[in-house]
């Protein structure tokens, strides 16, 4: 059984920086790829960003070059740098994680994901 604990939310203002982490418990499951999501009030979840076994990232258009994926394997933790943010980046942002490798358009790779954290809640205020 995999386990993903989310940490790092909380407030910031527009422009400012947030960083959250995800610890994972994996068990013997063999993941082979991670992601970060989230979920406006009112509407659908999205994917950010993935990262494959390999470190190979993928981001959608929405925070391309301002959030930034990456993964600390030793620590078995998985991270997103958020800079710039805006009010609408508010949200519960959820980790997940996948037996699948990364592929495909990261605006589905919601299905792929058969694992996902309680979440951490963002709140940007203007």
């Amino acid at each position: 059984q995999v386990q993903l604990t989310e940490s790092g939310g909380g407030s910031a203002q527009s422009g400012g920086s947030l960083r959250l982490s995800c610890a994972a418990l994996k068990g013997t499951v063999s993941i082979n790829c991670m992601g970060w999501f989230r979920r406006p009030p009112g509407k659908e979840t999205e994917a950010l960003a993935r990262i494959d076994w390999d470190g190979t990232t993928t981001y959608a258009d929405s925070v391309k070059g301002r959030f930034a994926i990456s993964q600390d394997n030793a620590k078995n933790t998985l991270y997103l740098q958020m800079n710039n943010l805006k009010s609408e980046d508010t949200a519960m942002y959820f980790c997940a994680a996948s037996v699948y490798y990364c592929s495909g358009p990261i605006s589905r790779s919601v299905f792929d994901f058969g694992y996902w954290g309680q979440g951490t809640q963002v709140t940007v205020s203007s």
